[in-house]
């Protein structure tokens, strides 16, 4: 398994949430009302997607809680720039969106990694394969 690759791109996705959320002038792809709640969701849902896929059990609930807890923190810290607000709205939104990576883990894209995985492996194979004859 490529755990370690998973395990920082994941980190990277952590490391760009911080990034988006305490910059002064972060990039707004959506311009309607609430749109931020909705970059929220997604962001979270992602994050819980792609770290469900590298954890289970109990490790996994952590992760959730933690993915939730991290939502909560960078509110705290948003308030602390004078740049930046803090608002519970994010807060919620950011909580729902890891839920909903959660259920979409139980869904075949829960199984993407792993598929993607196998289609790397049978390329790689086919390549020592064909480089052999």
């Amino acid at each position: 398994m490529l755990r370690k690759v998973w395990l920082a791109c994941g980190w990277l996705g952590i490391a760009g949430v911080f990034f988006l959320s305490l910059t002064p002038m972060p990039p707004q792809p959506f311009t309607f009302n609430f749109a931020d709640k909705l970059e929220h969701g997604l962001a979270y849902a992602l994050l819980a997607l792609w770290f469900c896929q590298i954890y289970a059990g109990k490790a996994r609930l952590r992760l959730l809680l933690l993915l939730v807890a991290m939502g909560v923190l960078i509110e705290y810290l948003q308030r602390m720039t004078g740049y930046r607000y803090f608002e519970y709205a994010d807060m919620l939104a950011n909580a729902t969106g890891v839920m909903f990576g959660w259920g979409l883990a139980q869904t075949r894209l829960g199984r993407v990694l792993t598929m993607l995985e196998i289609i790397l492996k049978t390329a790689v194979d086919r390549s020592i394969e064909a480089a052999r004859k």
